[in-house]
């Protein structure tokens, strides 16, 4: 087994996604991590090798849209349904026997529906600093200040504006949301930072990453309906998220039958790049750890 980062190209249905992976290649055990907006697999690079060494096979996907996976025209394309059907199909691409999924950002939103509508068995699920959906809907309807860090949301809304805004100057709004909103920027050295900057000024690669909110804008409208999660779920956050306020995670042990939070004061939103050491071990300790739930999502 090796721990280096590769590459490699899986075809899932009319999709071809860039994965970034790691591990032996053979091992029935399946880590899926996606990552959010604005960033790329390499947003997981500090997670890859130590899941790797736990005898997970790896794969951190570029959603669509990013990196040099299939990059569809259109907001429709972008929609929670399409971004659910990737992610079963690279369940299914890699043929495992059982499947971790990790989710950051709009990777997390994906992971948290894709755990409670049940489109695949899961293990377990590990969310990085998103909220249960249904507690974003609650809090987004009583909380003005948690209102006004989500109006970048409606900002993106706007047609091309925001695109042009992103691209503007080399990408320099994606260093400055990574840099700007972290809490050790030392964490993000240029040759980090270039690879959200070039990912985002790809043609077309803005309006694909814009697409995600302009697709979903009634993503929540249902989750009311939604069951309690049966499947094992680690909630990392860092608690200097300027965007998601700590009041989120409020209520989820209701919601989350087998529920386990790890929040890490010094920290930012991008907690997993930010925080790396203590996130890979919380993350490690848990994994390794018997759950008396475990046994996939209802």
């Amino acid at each position: 087994m090796s721990e280096a980062i590769g590459v490699e190209w899986i075809e899932a249905g009319e999709m071809r996604f860039e994965v970034h992976t790691a591990g032996d290649p053979e091992s029935p055990r399946l880590a899926l991590l996606l990552h959010g907006f604005p960033e790329h697999a390499h947003s997981w690079r500090h997670q890859l090798p130590v899941l790797a060494g736990m005898g997970y096979r790896v794969w951190a996907p570029n959603l669509r849209g990013y990196g040099g996976t299939t990059r569809p025209r259109g907001k429709r394309h972008y929609r929670i349904e399409c971004l659910l059907e990737d992610t079963a199909r690279l369940i299914d691409a890699s043929g495992a026997e059982e499947v971790t999924l990790f989710g950051h950002d709009w990777g997390g939103i994906i992971a948290w529906m894709a755990a409670l509508r049940g489109i695949h068995p899961l293990k377990r699920l590990v969310i990085l600093n998103i909220p249960h959906p249904l507690r974003f809907k609650q809090v987004l309807a009583t909380s003005k200040a948690q209102r006004r860090r989500s109006l970048y949301a409606v900002f993106f809304q706007i047609p091309w504006l925001p695109e042009r805004l992103l691209r503007a100057r080399r990408a320099r709004a994606v260093e400055r949301a990574f840099r700007g909103m972290a809490v050790h920027p030392e964490r993000f050295p240029d040759e980090d930072v270039d690879v959200y900057r070039n990912n985002a000024l790809q043609p077309g690669a803005a309006s694909a990453m814009l697409h995600y909110y302009r697709a979903n804008r009634h993503l929540f409208d249902d989750v009311e309906r939604l069951p309690v999660l049966e499947t094992p779920t680690l909630i990392v956050w860092g608690e200097q998220d300027e965007a998601l306020g700590i009041e989120l995670l409020e209520g989820t042990e209701a919601l989350v039958k087998d529920l386990h939070v790890h929040r890490i004061p010094d920290a930012s939103h991008w907690v997993q790049q930010d925080a790396p050491e203590e996130v890979n071990a919380a993350i490690s300790e848990w994994l390794a750890s018997p759950r008396p739930s475990e046994g996939g999502s209802p």
